[in-house]
C-alpha cells in the first residue's frame, strides 16, 4: 500500500487527466448556505464531457497501463458512469473497449457509451451481476479489465477532484461524497487527508444501497442481500475489498439518504442552479441536512448529471407531489347539478388551480346522497395547500387528502 495512492501519484494523475476533463469550478450556493446555515458550495462533475467525474478514474487507469494491455482491448462492467469514461478513454488511446451494463441502466447512458465507440452488453439486474458476466468475458477473450471502484490507480484518478478543490477553496472544512463502491470516495477522503488531516470527509449512500455503511459496521467487506434505490449509479450490493482499508481510515462518518429527500433536492438544484444532476449526484445535497453543524465551509461532489428524460420527468412530478406543489383531495357531493361548480368556486377563490378531476358515482349505493369528487391541483407549497383545504372545511365538504397519481 505504500507506493499506491501517495501524493506523488496524485499530482501525477492531476495533470494526466486534464488532458481530458473540463474544468469544473466550484458554485457557491446561496440557497443551500441559506437553508443549512453553513458556507456549501457545488463541485460539478455533472458538467464533465461524459457528464460525470468518471473519466477521471478510467483516463488515468488507462495510461498507466502497457502498450500491450491496451492492445488486448479493454472491458469493464458499469451502471452507466464509468461506461463512458472507460468508451471515451479507449476512444482517445484508439483501442477497443466492451461495456457490460446492468439490463436496467438508462437508455441516456446506454446510447452515449454506444456514441464513443464502444461495444455494450447488457447483462444482469444490477451492477454486481454485470461485473460477474465481464470478468467472465475477459478471462475468455483476453481482455484487460478496468474496475470502476476496486482499483487503487481508478481511485487516484478520482482522488484528483479533491486536488482541485483545495486549490479553490484551501480552507474547506467538510466534503461530501458520494459512495456506491467506494473508488470516489477513497480517492478523494485519502488526497483530502494528506493535504489536511483535519478536514472531515463525509461519504453519502442511498439509505437503499448501503453497502459501504454495513461494510464498516462489520469491520470486513459484506454483501447486501439487496439493493432497492433509485440512485442507481451507486446502487451496489458489495464495496471494493482493495480500497476498503482506505474507506475505513480516512472516511469520518457515512450519511445515508432516502430516495424522496433525493427528489427533492433534484427540484432544488434545477430550480435554484439551472442544473440537472442524476440521483446518485444528488445525495450529496440531500446529505446537507442532516449535518448538525454551523458556519462550515462545505463542499458537495455533484457526481454525475447523466438522467434520461423519462426519470427526469418522474422525478419533477414525484418532487411537485413531495413540497405540495400538487396534491389531490377526495369530497362527497351529493349528486345533482351546479354541485361541481360549487366547490370550483371554493377553489378558484383561494387560486388553487385544478388540473385533474375524477368523478366516481359508485363510492356509495346511495348515490344521491354522495359521489365521490377527486381533484388534483396546483398550489404554491405546503401552506396554500392547507389554506384550500381549510376553505374546502368551512364551506361544510369534509375533504380528505389522497394519494396523488398524475
Amino acid at each position: 500500500m505504500s507506493d499506491m495512492l501517495t501524493l506523488e501519484k496524485f499530482e501525477e494523475a492531476s495533470e494526466i487527466v486534464k488532458k481530458v476533463t473540463s474544468e469544473t469550478k466550484l458554485i457557491f450556493s446561496e440557497y443551500l448556505s441559506g437553508q443549512t446555515g453553513n458556507k456549501v458550495y457545488l463541485k460539478p462533475e455533472n458538467m464533465q464531457l461524459t457528464g460525470a467525474y468518471k473519466l477521471r478514474g478510467a483516463y488515468y487507469k488507462i495510461s498507466t497501463l502497457s502498450p500491450e494491455e491496451r492492445e488486448k482491448g479493454l472491458i469493464t462492467a458499469s451502471a452507466g458512469n464509468h461506461a463512458q469514461g472507460v468508451a471515451y478513454a479507449a476512444k482517445k488511446y484508439d483501442v477497443k473497449a466492451v461495456i457490460v451494463m446492468p439490463t436496467t441502466t438508462p437508455l441516456m447512458k446506454v446510447n452515449r457509451t454506444k456514441s464513443y465507440g464502444a461495444e455494450v452488453i447488457l447483462k444482469g439486474d444490477v451492477y454486481d451481476e454485470a461485473c460477474e458476466y465481464a470478468y467472465q468475458l475477459a478471462e475468455e477473450q483476453g481482455y484487460t479489465f478496468i474496475h470502476p471502484f476496486d482499483d487503487l490507480t481508478v481511485a487516484t484518478g478520482q482522488g484528483t477532484i479533491a486536488m482541485e478543490i483545495f486549490k479553490e477553496l484551501p480552507l474547506v472544512d467538510i466534503i461530501l461524497v458520494p459512495i456506491g463502491g467506494g473508488g470516489l470516495a477513497t480517492g478523494v477522503s485519502t488526497l483530502a487527508k494528506l493535504l489536511n488531516p483535519k478536514i472531515q470527509v463525509i461519504g453519502v449512500e442511498p439509505a437503499g444501497a448501503n453497502c459501504m455503511q454495513e461494510s464498516l459496521r462489520a469491520g470486513e467487506v459484506v454483501t447486501l442481500p439487496g439493493v432497492n434505490t433509485i440512485a442507481d449509479g451507486t446502487a451496489v450490493k458489495t464495496p471494493g475489498k482493495n480500497i476498503f482499508p482506505y474507506i475505513r481510515d480516512n472516511i469520518d462518518e457515512i450519511v445515508t439518504v432516502p430516495d424522496e429527500e433525493l427528489v427533492v433536492s433534484f427540484l432544488d438544484i434545477v430550480e435554484n442552479h439551472k442544473m440537472v444532476v442524476e440521483n446518485s449526484g444528488l445525495l450529496t445535497v440531500a446529505a446537507l441536512r442532516h449535518l448538525d453543524v454551523k458556519n462550515k465551509r462545505i463542499v458537495s461532489i455533484l457526481s454525475g448529471g447523466n438522467m434520461d428524460i423519462i426519470t427526469m420527468s418522474s422525478v419533477v412530478q414525484q418532487g411537485l407531489i413531495f413540497r405540495d406543489r400538487i396534491f389531490t383531495v377526495s369530497v362527497l357531493l351529493p349528486d345533482k347539478p351546479g354541485e361541481l361548480t360549487k366547490v370550483s368556486e371554493v377553489i378558484a377563490s383561494q387560486n388553487g388551480n385544478v388540473i385533474k378531476l375524477e368523478h366516481n358515482q359508485f363510492v356509495s349505493i346511495n348515490r344521491n346522497a354522495a359521489v365521490e369528487l377527486r381533484i388534483t391541483l396546483e398550489t404554491f407549497g405546503t401552506e396554500h395547500k392547507n389554506q384550500i383545504i381549510k376553505a374546502l372545511e368551512e364551506k361544510g365538504y369534509q375533504p380528505k387528502q389522497v394519494r396523488t397519481n398524475i
